[in-house]
């Protein structure tokens, strides 16, 4: 049994050879199929090792709490205005509620930063010292404003790497002015770099400064005035805990009856995540249903290979029949050439996904990882391709009549 099989694969490996540009051809749409399920798979495991460790960087027990319109009265608030969401709110929040740390204002503006003919356009966060805290961000270098600074509205500032490398090169930042508009901030302290936030957006590529400071010089807004609230859940297991009371909290402060819907809505970061791994999930079932279809043309194409090449050779099986071949080596012979031709489409695609792969990871902004997993699939599925597609034409060939077979030209 095992001669026979080595007999039938050294045939189907000269038949290949013999017919290399219709093999490369029949090859092709496996190729695709499996390229496509690779890097389709790597997209999605690295966008999803990507959300961990955006939820990582942020903190996975960092809930947001932003403004919105309210339905008080049955109908939007007055004249449309969004909800407002004040520093007492906050500090109400973490003063009432048993499983909030602590909390942090979070205002933003888009502003264009210099320092000595360097410009750079990048983000003004106005906030409170405890952000660091909240977002679990350290210092890489200096130190944070003291909290007068916000009382005062000292005009100090703490930047990410980026925008210390864009303005400042080698030169170093610490005790440097640096112009928003028409005030001058002196920088404190350099953060330590967080990176890109899944699905873009630099973090380092921030300038923070004192909430009072930033709504006085940068962005105009009334005194007290928050934008959005960040709070740290006292340990992730509270988190839920810590959003039910935040929402019962603000709804007192805001006199918004139970059953109404508030002026402010609560996402924490396990909410973010399930989203993004939802849309994630149903975009990936897409393209790989996608590469499916890819796969599916190249076994047809395989198939439909295999009958020419079953036609174009019937004296040949008749030959063979006729010195004493069996059925089962000829269905075996015409079943190894077609696995064989799928398992080529499929080392061919593996090789070219990893380019890809490695192609996309410098484009996507996170890092793409072929999952062995997936290259134990990739291969399984070439092998199954061949053998049902590459059934037919085999069983066809093996019940070939060898006198009619010897006859044919």
């Amino acid at each position: 049994m095992l001669s026979s099989l080595l007999s039938s694969l050294l045939i189907a490996l000269r038949s290949v050879r013999r017919n290399a540009l219709r093999a490369s051809l029949t090859v092709l749409g496996i190729l695709i199929g499996i390229t496509a399920v690779v890097v389709v798979t790597a997209l999605g495991t690295g966008a999803s090792k990507a959300v961990g460790a955006q939820i990582a960087n942020l903190g996975s027990n960092a809930i947001m709490v932003f403004p919105q319109s309210a339905n008080v009265s049955g109908a939007r608030g007055q004249a449309g205005l969004s909800g407002r969401l004040t520093e007492d709110d906050g500090d109400a929040i973490v003063r009432e509620s048993t499983s909030v740390r602590s909390w942090a204002p979070v205002r933003r503006s888009a502003v264009q930063a210099v320092f000595e003919g360097r410009n750079r356009a990048t983000s003004a966060i106005g906030t409170r010292r405890a952000y660091l805290d909240v977002r679990a961000w350290k210092l890489q270098k200096g130190a944070i404003w003291e909290e007068s600074a916000e009382v005062i509205k000292e005009k100090v500032c703490v930047i990410g790497t980026t925008v210390r490398d864009d303005l400042f090169g080698p030169v170093d930042p610490i005790g440097q002015l640096i112009r928003i508009g028409r005030h001058s901030y002196r920088v404190l302290g350099v953060l330590e770099s967080k990176g890109q936030a899944s699905f873009g957006g630099d973090q380092d590529d921030a300038v923070l400064m004192p909430i009072g400071t930033f709504s006085s010089h940068v962005a105009w807004a009334p005194p007290g005035t928050a934008g959005a609230v960040m709070l740290s859940a006292a340990s992730e297991d509270v988190t839920d805990r810590a959003v039910a009371q935040a929402d019962s909290i603000l709804r007192q402060r805001h006199r918004i009856p139970a059953g109404r819907e508030p002026d402010f809505v609560i996402r924490s970061q396990a909410e973010f995540q399930a989203t993004q791994q939802t849309i994630l999930g149903a975009l990936s079932a897409l393209l790989v249903s996608v590469a499916a279809v890819s796969l599916l043309v190249g076994g047809i194409g395989v198939m439909n290979i295999m009958l020419v090449s079953v036609t174009e050779r019937t004296r040949e099986i008749g030959v063979r029949m006729a010195i004493g071949a069996r059925e089962g080596d000829i269905l075996w012979q015409f079943l190894i050439e077609a696995v064989v031709l799928s398992l080529l489409g499929g080392i061919a695609g593996l090789a070219l996904s990893a380019g890809v792969v490695r192609l996309l990871s410098g484009l996507v902004g996170f890092e793409m990882a072929v999952d062995p997993t997936a290259v134990t699939v990739a291969m399984t599925t070439s092998c199954l391709i061949g053998v049902v597609f590459g059934f037919f034409p085999a069983r066809r060939a093996a019940r070939l009549d060898p006198i009619q077979a010897l006859g044919r030209e």
